[in-house]
């Protein structure tokens, strides 16, 4: 069974140097720092499951190191101490989630019963926790880890519109975590019970999407053997998160525009319509108002979809975040893994903070379970993570380069098909990216799914 790890915070060196003590002997693991300033150091790369702490302290009092544990990690319990006991205090402390107070001095017996309630305490919400990952109930607000402004914000807007039925559109890069914030809003909803239906919608076959999104009847087509209810009549008294919305083709929008107005759908083949009572969140990582623009959205549905608005912001514009999503990453992983994994190294962090991950939170959440899978044990280390270099843009030369002129597989002093201009810049951004056809795709403003189209289409595939 894995050694609860505790975090000793107090001034008086005396005590803090007989709690280590007393605590290793019973079995525990533990860090001691004297000031708030060397306990934050302490949790920006170690895990702890309880926090000792000394109420009163220079610089940074206990309560204000409590209420910064907290929001760096939410899941640590922490027991207050004081020599000098006051209600205002003690009532603060309890409203910023303490476990509970201790009188000093110490009764040691009283100190071993609480660490033993909250051991238990920790068992039991790690088993809930888990039964919720099986149950796919796992998505919630709180899995919104970060403590940045930016984030604070969204938290703000998902708590709000989550009580009314607008439609929210979602924006953001690709692994911000569009569908995290969908999934909270509707687990905060009062469509919570019902269900939670997620379409890609760029992976869903031109020539099935209306069946798939509205359903069909028995002999509507080929293959149709028996009548489908459609997404929309499935998610009935729950929400649809529509991802990537803006890969939907003109006619389905169309469609979707006339559901979203109506409130009803009509299977293909069928005459007859039916109610739908379903919330629609969408998402998209383009520009829309591009895409208004390019002719590829209609700008009546974008209107329609565009009543409640949340930019999920790129991890590289909240970097403060890191060090609590790798906490956040650390025990997920340590559950499904089985580890004991206590930390990350300072050299370790150092290079994720100066890293500007074009993946967002899923790249770290994604380096971070590399280094799992790859034997971490106790602590991730450098050599547990590749090389990571952040993209550097490209510099234009001054002059052309004679072995690759703009445009240098067209034939010269002739104005090219839009076709071929359009076939030399993708072979222009593939090579430019060495062969990523995700970073390409990012690069030309097209879906990856668009993009292996337009490769097929040219005889590049």
């Amino acid at each position: 069974m894995q050694r609860s790890h505790v975090l000793v915070v107090d001034d008086d060196e005396t005590l803090r140097d007989l709690l280590s003590e007393v605590l290793t002997m019973w079995g525990y693991q533990v860090a001691a720092a004297s000031t708030a300033g060397e306990a934050f150091e302490l949790l920006r790369t170690q895990l702890f499951e309880v926090g000792l702490l000394d109420i009163r302290m220079p610089g940074m009092s206990g309560i204000d190191l409590l209420r910064e544990m907290k929001r760096h990690d939410p899941s640590i319990e922490v027991l207050m101490m004081t020599g000098d006991p006051t209600v205002p205090t003690a009532v603060e402390a309890f409203k910023l989630g303490a476990y509970d107070y201790l009188m000093k001095p110490l009764v040691l017996e009283e100190l071993r019963h609480r660490l033993g309630h909250i051991v238990e305490r920790r068992l039991l919400r790690e088993e809930v926790h888990s039964l919720r990952s099986r149950l796919g109930e796992q998505l919630r607000v709180s899995d919104l880890v970060g403590t940045s402004k930016r984030v604070a914000e969204v938290k703000d807007v998902i708590v709000k519109v989550a009580a009314t039925d607008s439609p929210v559109l979602i924006d953001g890069e690709s692994g911000t975590g569009k569908e995290l914030v969908a999934a909270a809003i509707h687990r905060l909803s009062p469509r919570a019970s019902g269900p939670f239906i997620t379409v890609n919608c760029g992976a869903v076959p031109t020539d099935l999407m209306e069946s798939e999104f509205f359903g069909h009847v028995r002999g509507a087509f080929s293959g149709a053997v028996a009548d489908t209810l459609g997404l929309f009549r499935s998610a009935h008294g729950g929400t649809i998160f529509l991802d990537e919305v803006a890969e939907l083709p003109p006619p389905l929008q169309v469609k979707l525009l006339r559901a979203l107005q109506e409130r009803e759908v009509r299977p293909v083949g069928s005459t007859k319509t039916y109610s739908v009572d379903t919330r629609v969140i969408a998402a998209t990582n383009r520009q829309l108002e591009e895409a208004i623009k390019d002719g590829k959205l209609r700008q009546d549905l974008f209107y329609r979809l565009n009543v409640i608005r949340i930019v999920m912001p790129p991890l590289r514009e909240r970097k403060d975040d890191v060090p609590a999503l790798v906490t956040h990453f650390l025990r997920r992983f340590n559950q499904r893994f089985g580890r004991e994994v206590q930390g990350i190294a300072p050299e370790a962090m150092a290079a994720l903070l100066a890293y500007d991950f074009p993946g967002n939170v899923r790249e770290l959440e994604n380096l971070v379970e590399r280094a799992y899978a790859l034997g971490a044990r106790d602590a991730i280390t450098l050599a547990d993570l590749p090389a990571l270099v952040s993209p550097v843009p490209p510099i234009a030369p001054a002059t052309p380069s004679p072995a690759r002129t703009p445009l240098s597989g067209l034939q010269p002093n002739t104005v090219p098909t839009l076709a071929e201009a359009e076939r030399e810049l993708i072979l222009r951004a593939l090579e430019l990216h060495g062969n990523d056809r995700t970073q390409a795709a990012r690069a030309l403003g097209l879906s990856t799914r668009t993009l292996y189209r337009r490769l097929k289409e040219y005889g590049v595939l």
